[in-house]
């Protein structure tokens, strides 16, 4: 409904769903995946991305781009983020780790996919932010945590799937070592300002890790604790 400014967030949603599926086709040759699950693309309706953006990017929220949140964080562009959705190939009991909660934008698209999402972000404003903005709508099957989410949550893990919202310059082996067998892990790897490779990873039963370039992407970098 339009609210009289003229910004009518569900005409604009659905604008943004037809945006989304034709790039997934668009780059189904490359990804492997021409074509977004009902599930996934439910979600993602589902989803008020205006509530996740600051006030002043509003009339930009269905637009498919990244987009600044504050502190040189970015909430990421709606067909990656259903693009990693789909990757990560949970069902609904699945718990997950999501690394990097920004704004909380992902982490809503996956708690209506999942049993329970734990997210990490490094950045206190962001997470405390986050987590009340994901409170207020209702999502109440997600934990947000303050740290370094590249050392894995080792006190829910193992996780039937991580999925990682900044570049590592490589994957975190805490990550993998949190992962159960038969999870997948998405993840974008590269170094800042360039291009990066977004990763599919997958665990077999007997524990060893597959990985598959999906997609040229770029993502501001995994902040990381000092050792």
């Amino acid at each position: 409904m339009n609210d009289g400014s003229g910004f009518d967030p569900e005409s604009e949603r659905q604008y943004l769903l037809q945006r989304v599926i034709a790039e997934t086709r668009e780059t189904g040759g490359t990804t492997g995946c021409p074509v977004l699950s009902r599930r996934v693309l439910e979600a993602l309706a589902a989803v008020p991305r205006h509530y996740f953006v600051p006030a002043a990017q509003r009339d930009w929220a269905y637009a498919d781009i990244p987009l600044p949140i504050g502190r040189g964080q970015t909430i990421s562009q709606p067909f990656i983020v259903a693009l990693m959705t789909e990757l990560l190939a949970v069902g609904p009991d699945a718990v997950v780790l999501e690394v990097g909660t920004g704004s909380g934008y992902q982490t809503a698209v996956l708690a209506r996919l999942v049993r329970w999402v734990y997210s990490m972000e490094r950045i206190p404003e962001l997470a405390d932010a986050a987590a009340r903005r994901l409170q207020e709508l209702g999502y109440d099957n997600v934990t947000v945590g303050v740290g370094d989410g590249g050392q894995g949550w080792e006190e829910h893990a193992p996780f039937d799937g991580v999925i990682v919202t900044a570049a590592a310059a490589e994957i975190p082996p805490a990550l993998v070592q949190h992962l159960k067998p038969g999870g997948r892990l998405v993840i974008p790897v590269g170094l800042p300002g360039r291009t990066q490779d977004l990763r599919l990873l997958s665990k077999d039963e007997r524990g060893v890790m597959h990985s598959h370039s999906m997609l040229p992407v770029v993502f501001v970098p995994l902040i990381r604790d000092l050792a």
